[in-house]
C-alpha cells in the first residue's frame, strides 16, 4: 500500500505502520528507556519495528549500541531533506528492529526548521517512504514541547506517556495532554493517547503509591496495568548498548517491558 501527502489540502493517507510517539516534556522519567525497550519488545514479538531517535542527546542511539561520533546521515539530515530516510536507517542487534539515529546536530534543527514551509510535518513526510516496511514506528521525543516534539505528534497515530511517580507528575501531565489536544485539533486529527505508563515505581515509598492512586483517579481508563519498577538492570543496559531483554531477560525491568509490549499489542 502506498502513502501520499498533499501539501495543498493537507490530507495524509496513513502508512501501514502504527506510529507511536513516546512523549514527556519532563526529563528523567524513563522516556528513552521506555522507547528502546518497547521497540525491542515488538521486535522480539516478530513485529518489524523502526525506532526513531528524535532527541539531540541521542540516548536511544547509544542505547542500541551505535556510536554517535561521526554518524552520517542521521535523523537531522533526513528531516531537513538533505538525505533520504532509507540511507539513514541502521541495523541493530535484533533482526526485526531498525534505528533512525540521532546526534547533537539535531539541536540546530529546531532553529533551522522555523523558516521552513510546513515545518511541523517534516518528520511525517520523512517517514512516508519507509513506514510501510514496519508494523510499528516508535519515536523517542526530546524532553520538551518544542518543534521536534510537535513533528512527532503531527506524524503519530498514538501517544504513549511515561510518567514517573513523583510530586510534579500530574502538573506536567495536564500540560502535555493540552498540547496533544491542540495538535489533534490543528495538525493531526487522527492523534490519540495510547496510554500512560507509570515508570521508576518504588512501592516501598508512600509518595509513589499516592501518586499512582491519584493518576488513576484523574485519568481513569488511560493507565496501563503494567507498572515499570526501579530496577538496576534497566539502568545498566544502556551502558552495554542493549535493550534490557538482551542484558538480563529475567530481571524485573525486562519482565515489565515485555508485559507492556503485550498490553500495547492487545490494543491493536
Amino acid at each position: 500500500m502506498g502513502t501520499s501527502y498533499d501539501w495543498q489540502c493537507c490530507t495524509w493517507n496513513a502508512p501501514i505502520a502504527r506510529i507511536l510517539a513516546v512523549v514527556n516534556q519532563k526529563g528523567g522519567v524513563g522516556k528513552t528507556t521506555t522507547a528502546v525497550n518497547l521497540a525491542a519488545g515488538f521486535a522480539l514479538a516478530e513485529r518489524p519495528t523502526l525506532l526513531v531517535d528524535l532527541d539531540p542527546q541521542g540516548n536511544a542511539t547509544t542505547g542500541l549500541g551505535l556510536q554517535k561520533s561521526g554518524l552520517y546521515p542521521t535523523v537531522y539530515h533526513v528531516i531537513l531533506g538533505n538525505e533520504p530516510t532509507e540511507k539513514a536507517v541502521r541495523e541493530t542487534a535484533l533482526t526485526q528492529l531498525k534505528l533512525l539515529p540521532s546526534d547533537i546536530d539535531l539541536v540546530g534543527a529546531e532553529i533551522e526548521l522555523v523558516s521552513v514551509g510546513q515545518r511541523e510535518y517534516r518528520l511525517r513526510v520523512a517517514l512516508e517512504p519507509v513506514a510501510e516496511a514496519y508494523d510499528y514506528v516508535i519515536v523517542d521525543c526530546p524532553p520538551s514541547l518544542g518543534l521536534l516534539t510537535i513533528n512527532a505528534l503531527a506524524a503519530a497515530d498514538r501517544v504513549l506517556v511515561p510518567l514517573q511517580c513523583e510530586f510534579y507528575a500530574l502538573e506536567g501531565l495536564t500540560h502535555l495532554l493540552k498540547t496533544i489536544k491542540l495538535v489533534r485539533e490543528r495538525l493531526n486529527p487522527r492523534l490519540s493517547v495510547e496510554g500512560i505508563v507509570l515508570t521508576m515505581f518504588d512501592g516501598r515509598t508512600s509518595l509513589a503509591v499516592q501518586i499512582r492512586d491519584e493518576v488513576h483517579r484523574y485519568f481513569p481508563g488511560e493507565i496501563f496495568d503494567t507498572v515499570i519498577p526501579r530496577n538496576v538492570r534497566l539502568s545498566e543496559a544502556p551502558s552495554y548498548g542493549k535493550p534490557v531483554m538482551l542484558h538480563d531477560l529475567r530481571s524485573s525491568g525486562s519482565v515489565a517491558y515485555l508485559e507492556l509490549t503485550g498490553e500495547v499489542l492487545r490494543h491493536e
